[in-house]
């Protein structure tokens, strides 16, 4: 009886040691590859959409580019408040990404994103509007995204106080 209680902890000793080394194992997942138009983008579990997009823009040395995508998400969404020129924001959880399309330039130096989007919940209201922030849910977020061949910038249009995508006129 001894010798099988020893196994059976050394069994799940290595069970829980397995485990454990799966979970802080270094995630090497490949996020996109480059298409005939651009590149497809495949993000999963915990990932942040919005500093995936930044970061691949500034590795990339993406001029400017349009996406849209589509997944699980964990989302805020900001209403511009022209006002106080601030976004007031609401948050929704563990929620599809029905849509999300957006557009990627410059501003000062760093990847300037412009992203939209409409989640549904189970009850299937749909909510969207301007997205502050979004975490992969469970599952994943596709997206695609198209490169355009001119460099654009945004710039802080006043008395608006908001950013604007500036085509150079």
């Amino acid at each position: 009886m001894k010798k099988f209680f020893y196994l059976s902890l050394l069994f799940l000793g290595g069970l829980i040691t397995n485990v454990f080394a799966q979970t802080n194992a270094p995630d090497t997942a490949k996020r996109y590859i480059k298409t005939a138009t651009g590149f497809f983008m495949v993000l999963r579990q915990g990932d942040d959409v919005l500093a995936h997009l930044e970061n691949f823009a500034f590795k990339e040395s993406i001029p400017s580019a349009s996406y849209s995508g589509m997944g699980f998400v964990n989302a805020k969404f900001g209403f511009f408040n022209f006002k106080t020129k601030e976004y007031e924001p609401k948050e929704f959880n563990d929620v599809e990404l029905a849509s999300m399309s957006g557009s990627i330039a410059w501003q000062s130096g760093k990847a300037s994103l412009h992203t939209h989007g409409t989640v549904t919940g189970k009850d299937f209201k749909a909510y969207g509007g301007h997205l502050l922030a979004a975490t992969v849910g469970t599952g994943s977020v596709e997206i695609t995204i198209i490169v355009h061949q001119q460099k654009l910038e945004r710039i802080k249009e006043e008395p608006l106080g908001a950013n604007v995508l500036n085509l150079g006129n």
